[in-house]
């Protein structure tokens, strides 16, 4: 199978991306990034482009399945605005793109908590981003809803550092999750070809990872 990854610069983007190469079952792994990454393999295929302007790289999406790992924060990102176009509405333009390029499964990390309705604006967020993801109508959409990402990232995050030090206290569905356990199981769900809408929580996450 081919399939296309977004975010491979990040913290879970780049776990998929090591997974997916060492995959026989992924024949070519195309990866759209704002910088190159650091890895070569004979399969990958590396596009460097502007998420502002998606529609300039419509042919790379013509593969069968697609990940988005795409995602910052509010402090990264500088404003709620600018947070809302990387974490909204550059998802649903890949999205789309592969929904018209005849991609049949889309991966998309989010966040547990995810809703519509939330009021805190992170949340919120997230939950529009997978209802106009869900309207769609993917022939396969895997949503995975992670808590707390632990892992080694390049930038310090004061709020995971402390997850990580009060993880104890926090009940079960809540716990921080490692980022390798959702690469893990993000690229166990690619493998698979189950039509519908399958919802993967931090729990679900961490039993299936073990």
């Amino acid at each position: 199978m081919d399939i296309l990854l977004a975010g491979a610069t990040g913290l879970v983007g780049g776990l998929c991306l090591q997974r997916l190469l060492a995959d026989p079952v992924f024949t070519r792994v195309v990866v759209l990034a704002r910088r190159p990454v650091d890895t070569s393999h004979p399969k990958l295929e590396q596009h460097v482009v502007d998420f502002a302007r998606l529609d300039e790289a419509r042919a790379l999406f013509k593969v069968d399945k697609m990940i988005c790992a795409l995602g910052t924060t509010i402090k990264q990102a500088g404003s709620q605005e600018r947070f809302r176009e990387v974490d909204h509405d550059y998802p649903l333009q890949l999205a789309c793109l592969g929904r018209e390029q005849g991609a049949r499964h889309l991966l998309l990390v989010s966040a547990l908590g995810a809703n519509v309705k939330s009021g805190v604006f992170y949340n919120r967020v997230k939950g529009e981003v997978e209802t106009d993801v869900r309207a769609l109508e993917w022939p396969q959409l895997t949503i995975m809803r992670p808590s707390l990402l632990l892992g080694e990232r390049q930038a310090f995050r004061f709020g995971e550092e402390m997850g990580k030090r009060l993880a104890f206290l926090v009940p079960g569905r809540y716990k921080p999750v490692q980022a390798d356990d959702v690469a893990k199981v993000l690229v166990e769900a690619a493998r698979r070809d189950a039509p519908g809408v399958e919802i993967i929580e931090s729990d679900e996450i961490r039993r299936r990872a073990a």
